[in-house]
Order: structure tokens, then C-alpha cells, then sequence
């Protein structure tokens, strides 16, 4: 079996030589190629071949993880690792399908496990999630006074879009979190989130009553609040309350 072509993209020049060093001391390598930025590295993937792209995550413009998102979408994409210095990405980046992430510094033995892993399985093989990164996302990382703690899925009682991040409403607080509401409804729609409007995802178990606001608009309430629900959603909110109660989901 021939040795893996792989693209390495980084905005730091000299994190993007040191990561194509190593890949190319790497026996598993064939071929290395680096890329300065996520639209160079995608004009090479539109034209050349590879095996797997290893990504960093924090770059100006286009990031690693839309990037990636983007990529997912190809009949035969490249295997995904995300280099990065932070963890708290982990979550996203395992949930886009990647199959591994590597903090910075990378060891050398540490990128042979994952280059191994790739050969084995081939690109669309994702490795085992880590610790708390399972089941659609259960928990995500979030920062509070300077640490990362993880928000369960089971604490959040809705979402709110603010622009390319949402808010996760809990009794303990009010998290952001970079993702987009869209993403965030594919990962836990199937678990008991659905869309009630443009900017919100509501948890069916959190919601208490509907009722009419002032002006005739359905509210779905619960206890952190209202939630607006838009009469296009509000017909299949109603069917998958009805459902859940059903089934006995709606008990905290």
C-alpha cells in the first residue's frame, strides 16, 4: 500500500512547517502539501487528491471546523484531523466527523497512532470519540470565568441563534457557544429538540404549556421563560408533544 497524501493548513507560517515536518518524517506519508489558509487548501483539494487533511481550527475568514463541514459534504472526502492549542473544540470537532484531534505541540508518536488509524480504516472512519463526546454531542465545552465546563444536553431548555453562535439557556445560566443554530438543530434534533422558530431549538421536555401571546402567537413556556414559536412549526410542535407525552418524555 502506497504512503498517505496529506495537506496540512495553518495560518501560522511556522506552526505550518513545523506540522509538515512532521508529517513528512512520518513513514505513513508519501506526500505533503501546506496551505496558508482554508480557501487555498480547498483550491488544492478541488483539483488534487488526498488521503487526509490536517487542520487547524482558529484561522481568520473561513475556520478549520466550517472548513471541515464543508468538506464532509464530498462523494469521497478526505480523512479530517484538527490540530489545534485549544481543547474546548473538541466536542464540534468529533461531532463534523473527525477522526482525530491533535493539541499542539503534536508528538511524533501521538500523529503516527492517528496516521496508523487512517491506514487501517481508510478516511471515512472516524476514531472513538473521547471521553463525554458521544451521542450527538451530549455536552458541549463552554468558558466560564477563564475554565471550560462542559454543558450537559439534559440541562439545556432552549436555544437562542445570536449569529454564528447560540446561547444554551440553563438553570445555572446563559452559555454561548460558537455553532450555528442549523448545526446545532441536526446534532439533537433526534434528541428531543425541535425548532419552533428561525432562532430557537426547544428541548420538549422543558416545555410546561403553550399559549397565545397578545397579539395571537403561540409561546411554548417553560421554566427559564417564554419561547416564541412561528406558525409554520407550530402545528408539529403540537404533534410532538402530543408524542411525548405518549411515551412519557415529558418528566424531567
Amino acid at each position: 500500500m502506497t504512503g498517505l497524501r496529506v495537506l496540512a493548513v495553518d495560518d501560522v507560517p511556522p506552526a505550518l512547517t513545523e506540522l509538515c515536518r512532521l508529517l513528512e518524517d512520518a513513514p505513513e506519508v508519501s506526500e505533503v502539501a501546506g496551505a496558508g489558509d482554508a480557501v487555498s487548501a480547498l483550491r488544492r483539494i478541488q483539483s488534487e487528491r488526498f488521503d487526509a487533511v490536517f487542520l487547524d481550527i482558529s484561522m481568520p475568514g473561513l475556520d478549520g471546523l466550517e472548513m471541515a463541514s464543508l468538506l464532509a459534504k464530498l462523494s469521497e472526502p478526505p480523512a479530517i484531523v484538527f490540530v489545534t492549542a485549544h481543547e474546548q473544540h473538541a466536542v464540534a470537532a468529533y461531532g463534523i466527523g473527525a477522526v482525530d484531534y491533535l493539541l499542539k505541540p503534536v508528538r511524533a508518536e501521538r500523529l503516527s497512532a492517528t496516521l496508523a488509524r487512517i491506514r487501517k480504516h481508510g478516511p471515512v472512519q472516524p476514531a472513538e470519540p473521547a471521553v463525554g463526546v458521544t451521542d450527538s454531542m451530549a455536552a458541549l465545552p463552554v468558558e466560564v470565568g477563564g475554565r471550560t465546563r462542559y454543558v450537559r444536553r439534559s440541562e439545556v431548555r432552549f436555544v437562542e441563534a445570536h449569529g454564528d453562535y447560540v446561547r444554551l439557556h440553563t438553570p445555572s445560566g446563559v452559555h454561548l457557544v460558537r455553532m450555528p443554530i442549523s448545526r446545532m438543530e441536526e446534532y439533537w434534533e433526534g434528541a428531543g429538540f425541535a425548532r419552533v422558530h428561525r432562532s430557537y431549538l426547544l428541548a420538549l421536555s422543558a416545555v410546561r404549556e403553550l399559549r397565545s401571546d397578545s397579539a395571537g402567537g403561540l409561546l411554548a413556556h417553560t421554566d427559564l421563560g417564554d419561547v416564541p414559536v412561528s406558525r409554520r412549526h407550530a402545528r408539529d410542535l403540537r404533534e410532538r408533544l402530543l408524542r411525548a407525552a405518549h411515551h412519557g418524555e415529558l418528566n424531567r
